[in-house]
């Protein structure tokens, strides 16, 4: 993800286009957002479709607090643009906002460096592999690996957990501040113990009999930018696992540490 500069108060003076039509469109004053206004009210229109799946213009408009007129001529520009899609009375992310997704990564040069560490690491263990990082205080899956397990295959298409997750837990135990507060009163504890263990646990806690095992992995300046999990149905193999993970994990930082720094580079937590 990228982060942009300039002033969005001054962005906030500039009128949006003009789009017509939409429902309820007429000719009285144009009371649609300007600038900023106009940015905001489409996140929100897409942070709704994230979390619904699809909704109809009427729930939309309702949950965003928007006019459904603006919410009607939002959508459409969104739709122009591929951000969304329109399927019959019904609205749903589109395909630039995936391709966009996709390329995302917290550190650049992430996805890259875990390839051939969590390739080795299914094939040694024939777990199911993940990387992650933590945004938003939520568990981002950037990639899955399948394992031999069929029983996971469903979780290839979950890219997004509550941050209590293993990897979760791995990543905030080694950087503080990315997990939204209050937390639970045993956090500290289990942080501490996570970073004398070196790695992370989740037994069947997010998903009924899914094990969870996880380490942190760390960029060129020792900041944890995000995890490696292995998935096992099988509770007596989570340790060994682990172990592996570690190891794994450690060949992922290895790499993200050889890689040349960017000047001025921002981490997105």
């Amino acid at each position: 993800m990228a982060t942009t500069g300039g002033s969005m108060e001054q962005a906030s003076t500039q009128v949006h286009r003009r789009v017509g039509g939409g429902p309820g469109a007429g000719s009285g004053p144009d009371l649609r957002p300007t600038g900023r206004g106009v940015l905001e009210g489409a996140f929100r229109l897409m942070t709704v479709l994230d979390e619904a799946g699809q909704a109809g213009l009427t729930s939309l408009a309702a949950r965003t607090g928007l006019p459904k007129t603006t919410a009607y001529r939002l959508l459409r520009q969104l739709a122009e643009l591929g951000a969304v899609e329109r399927h019959a009375d019904t609205y749903r992310m589109g395909p630039r906002m995936f391709r966009l997704g996709q390329g995302w990564e917290p550190c650049p040069g992430l996805r890259t460096a875990a390839r051939e560490p969590v390739r080795r690491l299914v094939a040694a263990t024939g777990a199911m592999v993940g990387v992650s990082t933590l945004g938003e205080g939520r568990t981002l899956m950037l990639d899955w690996a399948p394992g031999q397990d069929a029983a996971l295959a469903p979780l290839l298409k979950v890219s997004s957990w509550p941050w209590f997750t293993a990897p979760g837990k791995a990543q905030a135990a080694d950087r503080a501040g990315l997990v939204p507060e209050p937390l639970p009163g045993f956090w500290a504890r289990e942080a501490a113990a996570i970073r004398k263990r070196g790695a992370a646990f989740d037994r069947g806690t997010v998903v009924a009999g899914v094990n969870w095992t996880a380490v942190a992995v760390l960029d060129g300046s020792g900041t944890a930018v995000g995890a490696l999990c292995a998935l096992t149905t099988v509770p007596n193999r989570l340790e060994p696992l682990a172990d592996m993970a570690q190891r794994a994990g450690e060949a992922v930082t290895l790499r993200l540490r050889q890689q040349p720094r960017a000047p001025g580079r921002i981490l997105i937590a």
